[in-house]
């Protein structure tokens, strides 16, 4: 069954609770960061490590609700995998962890982007579709700052907060056909 099969005024709801989920985590994560970006310690360690795993639950409880989406299977497995390669490239400091973080945003962001692409017609997924387009030139983004000496993590809390408020967008505008949008 793929996403389109099941009933937009099932899904759209669940997406909408998640969405406003994802919002609210992606902001108190972000100030969090940015509290502590300026060095790789316990609790921005953490923090990096914790982003891509509530990922994994938010798209596998996406995945619960939307029936068979290819790409969210693609998700969860490259955000694990991202969670697991920041917790080791913290010990080789900053710029190992945007390479992987970048890695991450480029290969998340096409999902999202294709994901998007494919709720359309449930409304609200021009943010959807936005945010992943961004997040694969963020991503690109934060591979090349890993070769700058003055490398930071700051970027990444304001990634974040984007990311948040395309959440925040989509989950307002959720169930509206375009039609609906004037």
């Amino acid at each position: 069954m793929s996403s389109q099969a099941v009933a937009a005024p099932t899904l759209a709801p669940t997406l909408r609770r998640l969405y406003f989920v994802r919002f609210g985590f992606a902001l108190v994560w972000a100030g969090l960061l940015f509290t502590s970006a300026s060095k790789l310690g316990p609790i921005s360690v953490a923090l990096l490590v914790l982003y891509p795993l509530f990922d994994v639950v938010a798209a596998f409880i996406d995945l619960r609700s939307s029936g068979n989406t290819p790409g969210l299977y693609v998700n969860i497995a490259t955000s694990g995998i991202a969670g697991i390669g920041l917790a080791l490239a913290a010990g080789s400091g900053i710029p190992a962890v945007l390479r992987i973080w970048g890695a991450w945003a480029i290969v998340s962001g096409l999902v999202q982007l294709a994901v998007g692409i494919s709720r359309r017609k449930l409304g609200g997924q021009g943010a959807m579709i936005a945010s992943g387009a961004i997040s694969t030139v963020a991503g690109t983004s934060f591979i090349l700052q890993a070769t700058q000496p003055s490398a930071s993590l700051v970027n990444l809390a304001g990634y974040a907060a984007l990311g948040g408020l395309f959440f925040l967008v989509s989950a307002i505008r959720l169930g509206r056909r375009p039609s609906d949008a004037h």
